[in-house]
């Protein structure tokens, strides 16, 4: 077996060549902006009192390089730019038996699913893609490789290397007040594969989708209020609403805030995943005090069915979607309490700590009542001066129990450091 695995999307780099002047406007290049990535991962988790023990644990480490440069924008009244990346992974410690980690790909055929008769992790394996993007006014088209930050649609980048999407978008910004938002995606990079693919749908394994599509808009009401509405559809999977609001206050030293969200999920077009019925409010209150903040969480699926979302990517209309559970099964109804504290207001500038209890119930397994609990521990520092300055070291614990999944705890460990470029 070939354990190098490199996947490199030029064509979009071509078209963006292609596509700039010969004489470009200065802000093309001023306005450019380039870095590197040296990311360290440690990945460890303990199987063997879960309710599938056919591996007692995954344990693997690697390195990963991440490039990213944005350049400006040419002159005339459309502007031409282009955004680059380029990831390459190491193995560093791996084995058949502890392989599945998502930082490598070769562990699995398909994410979900039981592992093939290889299942090594590749060596090492490099990716890159590029967009074209074109601004008129202060509305820009990307057309390309993707890395959204929406609240519908949300590439992660929770393992060594970040998803990216391939497809186009638009971002309308003419109103002070109102953004819309345009896009469509038909396929999508992996965390733990080497190649673009089709989109897999999380909770419902075996089922893949050639497009997304979405739109929204956003309405900032006042500089503390904010509503929007977003529509989405999975070709032939799911069609998907949103609605999310956000609040803040500020009472003396207090500062106070609210995100409210109500998210509904239903088949699409052939209903590859069968009937879906998924109506899911969450909510998220906060109360920062000083170096202090304190949250409360609560979400319910109140439908009849797991919630459908794509595999890999954030939830951030979820408030319980954490770290390794999303409490997104069919009737579930969990609550959080979580604390954050930035040790900078204690004079130890660059550490913060978090801490996090989510617990689910209402839900049925195997025909009986069930419930999960999930606990997580994050701690960040990151070096403030000398030579390391800017080094960051994140420690992330979590602890989970639950009638589904049995107990499993689980550690990461990521050092990071991001070089200027430009």
């Amino acid at each position: 077996m070939n354990n190098t695995h490199k996947k490199l999307h030029l064509a979009p780099l071509t078209l963006a060549i292609a596509s700039l002047p010969l004489s470009a406007h200065a802000d093309f290049i001023s306005d450019s902006k380039a870095s590197i990535t040296a990311r360290n991962f440690y990945y460890n988790h303990d199987l063997r009192d879960s309710t599938k023990p056919a591996q007692s644990k995954i344990e693997e480490w690697a390195q990963g390089f991440i490039f990213k440069a944005q350049s400006g924008y040419t002159e005339g009244f459309i502007g031409f730019g282009v955004d680059v990346y380029a990831g390459l992974g190491l193995k560093l410690d791996s084995s058949p038996s502890r392989s599945g980690s998502a930082l490598l790909p070769g562990a699995y055929k398909h994410a979900g699913q039981a592992r093939n008769a290889d299942p090594r992790s590749v060596d090492e394996y490099s990716e890159a893609t590029a967009a074209v993007k074109m601004k008129i006014s202060k509305s820009e088209l990307k057309v390309g490789g993707l890395f959204p930050k929406l609240p519908i649609l949300q590439a992660g980048d929770a393992r060594l290397l970040p998803q990216f999407f391939e497809g186009a978008m638009l971002s309308v910004r003419e109103f002070d007040n109102l953004d819309f938002d345009l896009g469509s995606v038909n396929r999508v990079n992996y965390r733990e594969f080497a190649g673009a693919r089709k989109i897999q749908v999380g909770n419902y394994w075996t089922v893949e989708s050639e497009r997304f599509t979405y739109g929204g808009a956003t309405w900032r009401i006042t500089p503390d209020a904010s509503v929007g509405v977003w529509q989405g559809e999975l070709k032939d999977v799911y069609q998907q609403s949103l609605i999310t609001s956000t609040l803040n206050k500020q009472l003396g030293d207090w500062k106070l805030g609210a995100q409210l969200n109500y998210m509904y999920t239903r088949e699409a077009g052939e209903e590859m995943a069968g009937k879906l019925d998924s109506r899911m409010p969450s909510a998220m209150l906060s109360a920062a005090l000083g170096p202090q903040t304190f949250r409360l969480g609560y979400q319910y699926n109140a439908g009849g069915s797991a919630l459908p979302f794509m595999h890999d990517t954030d939830l951030p209309a979820a408030a319980n979607a954490v770290q390794v559970l999303r409490f997104d099964r069919a009737d579930e109804r969990s609550w959080q309490a979580r604390y954050d504290f930035d040790f900078a207001g204690v004079g130890v500038p660059g550490l913060v700590a978090m801490a996090r209890y989510v617990h689910g119930d209402n839900f049925k397994y195997l025909g009986r009542d069930a419930e999960e609990w999930e606990r997580n521990i994050d701690l960040t520092y990151t070096v403030q001066s000398g030579t390391f300055k800017n080094v960051s070291f994140r420690l992330r614990n979590v602890e989970l129990v639950g009638d589904v999944t049995g107990r499993r705890d689980e550690n990461r460990f990521i050092v990071s450091y991001t070089l200027p470029l430009l």
